[in-house]
C-alpha cells in the first residue's frame, strides 16, 4: 500500500474479462492497478516483483491455474478469486479468499467485493495460509498429476511420472527426479495427503517412495530394512514403512 492507495494486480487468460475487472476499478477511489497478466506464469512474476495488496485471479487457466499461482506466493496478496466456475468455491474460502466472484457479476457485486477486500487490507494483519493448507484445500484436485515449483519468479513443473521419491527437509520437501531434486516450501505430510497410494507410499517419517522405483528390499545390520531403487538409491525403511510395503508386494 502506498499512502491510502491499494496496488491490485488482475489475472484472467481472456482479455474481455480482464477489461470488465479494470473498467469496475477504474470507478473507485484509492485503487492503483499496477500489473494484468494473461497467464499464471505472468501472474506469479508480477507479484513477485510488485508485491500487490489486491489480487483479482482467475481460477481455470491453461498451464497454470489460479490455487497453483497462490501455492507459488510468498507473501501472499489479499485475493477475490473471478471465474466462471462455481465449484471452487468451497476451495476459495479454505485458503480464506476474500471473496468469489462469479461471472458474469454486476458492478454492484464487484463493489461489495472491494469493500470486503479494503476491510481485510484495512486490518493490517492478513491471514498468513501456510502452503499445507492450500495443498490441503485442493482435495477436488486428487490425485495430483503434477508438482509446481518455484524457483525466484521461475516455475518449474514436476510430473509424477518423473519423481522418484520425496524427502523432508524441515518446513521443506526435496522432490527427486532422475535429473535433479528440487525444493519446495511444503511438509511431507500434506504431500502424502494428495498423491495417489496406489503410486506412493510413505516408507519413513522422512521419505514417499514411488513404489514402481523399488527393485528390491534389504535388511540392514540392526533389524532395519533398506529400499533400494532402480538407480542404486539407498533409501531408510521404518517398521511400520516396511509393513506398508510388505502389504502392497504381498498384493501384487
Amino acid at each position: 500500500m502506498t499512502g491510502n492507495v491499494l496496488t491490485a494486480v488482475v489475472v484472467d487468460d481472456e482479455e474481455l474479462a480482464r477489461a470488465v475487472v479494470k473498467e469496475h476499478l477504474a470507478a473507485q477511489q484509492g485503487i492503483q492497478l499496477v500489473a494484468e497478466c494473461a497467464n499464471g506464469f505472468e501472474a506469479v512474476k508480477a507479484c513477485t516483483e510488485l508485491r500487490p495488496d489486491l489480487l483479482f485471479l482467475d481460477i481455470q487457466m491453461p498451464k497454470l491455474d489460479g490455487f497453483e499461482v497462490l501455492e507459488l506466493l510468498d507473501p501472499r496478496p489479499t485475493v477475490v478469486f473471478v471465474t466462471a466456475y462455481d465449484q471452487h468455491a468451497l476451495r476459495a474460502f479454505e485458503i480464506h479468499a476474500v471473496d468469489y466472484l462469479l461471472k458474469p457479476f454486476s458492478r454492484e457485486r464487484f463493489d461489495e467485493a472491494l469493500q470486503r477486500a479494503r476491510a481485510r487490507i484495512g486490518e493490517g494483519t492478513p491471514e498468513k495460509v501456510h502452503p499445507a493448507d492450500l495443498s490441503n484445500a485442493a482435495r477436488s484436485d486428487w490425485p495430483l498429476d503434477r508438482i509446481v515449483v518455484r524457483d525466484g519468479s521461475k516455475v518449474t513443473f514436476v510430473p509424477l511420472d518423473k519423481l522418484d521419491y520425496v524427502q523432508a527437509q524441515d518446513d521443506y520437501v526435496l522432490l527427486k527426479t532422475p535429473e535433479r531434486g528440487l525444493l519446495k516450501q511444503q511438509t511431507l505430510a500434506s504431500l502424502e495427503q494428495r498423491l495417489d497410494p496406489r503410486r506412493f507410499l510413505r516408507i519413513h517419517r522422512s521419505f514417499i517412495l514411488q513404489l514402481d522405483r523399488l527393485v528390491r528390499l534389504e535388511q540392514g545390520a540392526t533389524e532395519s530394512w533398506v529400499a533400494v531403487l532402480q538407480d542404486g538409491t539407498r533409501l531408510p525403511v521404518s517398521k511400520s514403512g516396511y509393513a506398508r510395503l510388505r502389504e502392497v508386494m504381498d498384493e501384487g
